[in-house]
């Protein structure tokens, strides 16, 4: 893969180096690094999990808080890297379109990653809301703390917080004076990655902060050879003659159709830079203002056999859809912060987000080998025309300030979408020149979303180490469809047997209109939070709460709706700190409720179309947990374990669950409106392993010289889970398995720079995210999954100035 630098990158790189000589020759003593910081007072960490900044444990509130040092030294590039550092929490890629769905305590939708769906885990970026499961792919820089509230946040986060909330700090401009940090790396698979951070004083008042990142990487997958796996020619005449074909219509199948070079899935290609600045007239107000551009030039990852065929390497898969995906997003965020007095404040949050793109996917998987260009097979390729999301949204909050009998906050929200996309599936028998199966183009070219809220929330000092907490939220969604449309395969044997061209409008070349989508939903849900906390000691803390949050409803394909999902949480939490802070340990149990669970999926209607099927899960789907926390630091060594158990997580009841990722499911009732289904009520929730445990420990070498020799150990242990609610068996299901990561670090005596090594997933282990079947011709299925990255490793190195 060809390096991709902009002109602005080469010329900030050209700046950050000079400013590091620059400060190497005018300050001894560099203001800050990561290296350079002293043990910290575990106690001491501050989060804003109550819109307001409080000590992560005085919180009454289950939150992992991930620092920088440790978002670096763990090579977090994505939401997906932070999973196995907050207990109960996973991650799935999603290939056709490129996105990244996220499952907190065993609540999740695989399947949120359209138009139409919300995720259940909200993501937050300074406070301001990302609504598309999109921004999950995209690459994290400059990142100075994560907090992940888990469990329900309807009453200060709002909706589509059902499972839990993630909040992302970014590095925040200072009149302190300049300073930045740059480093780069290079590792197998064409690795290559920089970043670089300035801190740019421009006067006492004013500060900005630009930063930039480029990561990218060949693609994991290689192409098979399709000359060692199609059928000889007198095979192919023979399997085409027992279909009905003749010799008079008979073509050899194509080998051009299949892809052997260029771009291979599963590659990195990402750009990152954001621009911020900070203004701060006086004591009384400041304004955070940035602008932030996501570009992603790589491509989707690849759906693997499980069971790779003989002579294969498992890392490859027979291509005849060469890998697309062009993804940018442009994103200004704002927050004004104004001190109206001493016991009161305000804060103007807003944001602004435009994202546009495009992809092209083999859905096929390369699974089934063609017997003749018409028979043995399928070939389908899943091709985003254009995807294009518009949003903005406003909050205020107004809160209490100082030491009060009763701390509160009262806020409004109001956040707007516009999006629309085309999407088309051409479906051919055998291989791409074969005959249409079945083809069909989505076409929706205006989806609106509107949402006002209102929330209030107060903590009475009962006592100097009693409180109790109550809050509500009142929250108004509209979602609109207007003019949406399924086209789907007319069969019309005057009309040529083609995939469809993303430049043709479907209805000029065979189609029929299969779905009128118009429809418009519009519902309102209060959410609240009753919660009481104790101190126990001067370094503990005991909380008990009942919240609830919610997921709005919406429309769907055919313009029906369907109905908002909500969640009843009630958790008992303990955290205790220990040795001066430098131990501390938080727990939770929790058990959840869940009322009409929102599962989506591709489904075939009884008329042979498709489209994207909303299921509301009846009855209660409950999940009972425990999870805990312990970080231990020495000046010396780090420690840290995460732990999570979720013992129940079991669906409630639905009799027609379907969908076309997996084929061979039962014949439905045609009362169900779709073709296929089996009865998933009482199953297992995915992504819920019983337990999963995370162990991280590095130790500091003092050497002669003055520096620090730092060897790290990352080790993770999770136990089976399912990979959807069809729970159907060795093939749907990750099997128990252990992955770990290795790193070693210098830093020089004056921690002016440093150089590391790292191998990721040392032990090369296969573990699937995600699981699709498919039919084959002898009666039998084919799994396929997502997987996490093969074994990684490479070099790095950093200066700070």
């Amino acid at each position: 893969m060809k390096l991709r630098y902009s002109a602005l990158y080469v010329a900030m790189t050209a700046i950050f180096a000079s400013g590091a000589v620059y400060a190497a020759a005018q300050d001894p003593a560099p203001k800050d690094t990561a290296a350079s910081r002293k043990v910290k007072d575990l106690d001491s960490v501050q989060v804003t999990a109550t819109k307001r900044e409080t000590p992560l444990q005085k919180t009454p509130v289950a939150i992992s808080a991930i620092s920088a040092d440790t978002l670096d030294k763990e090579r977090v590039m994505t939401v997906q890297d932070i999973t196995k550092l907050v207990p109960g929490f996973q991650a799935t890629s999603q290939g056709d379109h490129g996105v990244v769905t996220l499952t907190m305590r065993g609540i999740g939708n695989d399947s949120a990653k359209t138009e139409y769906a919300d995720p259940e885990v909200a993501m937050f970026i300074d406070g301001v809301y990302s609504p598309r499961p999109e921004a999950a792919a995209g690459l994290l820089l400059d990142i100075e703390s994560v907090e992940v509230l888990r469990g329900p946040q309807g009453t200060l986060w709002g909706r589509n917080s059902t499972a839990g909330v993630v909040n992302f700090q970014t590095g925040k401009p200072d009149t302190s004076g300049f300073y930045g940090n740059a480093q780069i790396e290079a590792g197998n698979y064409s690795h290559v990655g920089t970043r670089a951070t300035v801190n740019l004083p421009i006067s006492s008042t004013f500060a900005m902060r630009v930063a930039m990142a480029q990561e990218q990487h060949d693609g994991y997958v290689d192409f098979q050879n399709p000359s060692q796996q199609l059928p000889s020619v007198a095979q192919q005449q023979a399997a085409y003659l027992a279909s009905g074909g003749t010799l008079a219509t008979f073509q050899p199948i194509n080998a051009s159709n299949y892809v052997t070079g260029g771009d291979k899935y599963n590659a990195q290609d990402q750009s990152a830079a954001r621009v911020s600045a900070m203004w701060q007239p006086s004591d009384a107000f400041t304004w955070n203002l940035s602008y932030e551009y996501f570009r992603d030039r790589g491509t989707p990852g690849m759906s693997l056999m499980q069971q790779p065929r003989a002579g294969q390497d498992f890392w490859s898969a027979l291509i005849d859809t060469a890998p697309y995906l062009k993804r940018d997003s442009h994103t200004v965020r704002s927050r004004m912060d104004f001190n109206i007095n001493d016991a009161m404040t305000l804060s103007y949050v807003a944001g602004f987000n435009r994202f546009s793109g495009k992809s092209n996917f083999d859905q096929d998987n390369g699974v089934q080998v063609p017997t003749s260009f018409t028979t043995g097979a399928s070939y389908q390729a899943d091709r985003t025309n254009f995807s294009n999301y518009k949003n903005y949204s406003h909050e205020l909050d107004l809160k209490s300030a100082g030491d009060n009998a009763v701390d509160w906050i009262l806020g409004a929200y109001y956040a707007a979408e516009d999006n629309n996309i085309r999407f088309d599936i051409p479906i051919l028998n055998g291989t791409a020149q074969g005959t249409v199966a079945w083809q069909g183009s989505f076409i929706q070219p205006k989806e609106t979303v509107e949402t006002t809220a209102f929330f209030g929330q107060a903590t009475w000092h009962i006592t100097d180490g009693l409180r109790l907490t109550g809050g509500a939220r009142w929250s108004n969604d509209v979602k609109k469809n207007e003019g949406g449309r399924g086209w789907g395969w007319a069969y019309d044997p005057t009309v040529p047997q083609v995939p469809i061209s993303p430049d043709v409008e479907p209805g000029n070349v065979g189609f029929n209109v299969s779905t009128v989508n118009d429809a418009k939903y519009d519902k309102s849900k209060v959410t609240w939070l009753a919660r009481l906390d104790t101190d126990m000691g001067q370094h503990g803390l005991l909380y008990a709460s009942v919240s609830t949050g919610y997921k709005s409803g919406g429309t769907q394909d055919a313009g029906t709706l369907y109905e908002p999902e909500t969640l009843t949480n009630y958790e008992v939490g303990s955290k205790f700190s220990f040795l001066d802070g430098h131990l501390t340990w938080n727990s939770a149990i929790y058990y959840e409720q869940f009322k009409n669970f929102q599962l989506a999926a591709p489904i075939t209607y009884p008329d042979g179309n498709r489209g994207l099927g909303f299921s509301n899960v009846k009855g209660t789907t409950k999940v009972m947990g425990f999870e805990s926390e312990l970080a231990l630091s020495s000046e010396n060594d780090r420690l840290n374990l995460v732990f999570s158990a979720i013992p129940k997580k079991e669906l409630g009841t639905l009799k027609y669950a379907g969908s076309n990722d997996y084929q061979g499911l039962p014949a439905c009732d045609p009362a169900s409106g779709i073709s296929a289904c089996i009865d998933v009520s009482g199953n297992d929730l995915p992504h819920a392993p019983n337990a999963s445990l995370t162990a991280i420990y590095e130790h500091d070498f003092r050497l002669a010289n003055g520096g620090r020799l730092t060897p790290r150990i990352s080790a993770q242990y999770q136990s089976s889970q399912w990979l959807s609610t069809f729970n159907l068996g060795d093939g749907d299901k990750q099997k128990a398995y252990g992955r770990g990561d290795i790193s070693l670090r210098y830093n020089e005596p004056q921690d002016r720079w440093w150089i590391g090594a790292y191998v990721q997933n040392v032990s090369d282990s296969k573990v699937r995210t995600s699981a699709g079947r498919f039919a084959l011709p002898d009666g039998s299925f084919a799994y396929t999954s997502q997987y996490l990255p093969p074994r990684t490793y490479g070099v790095n190195v950093g200066v700070w100035f």
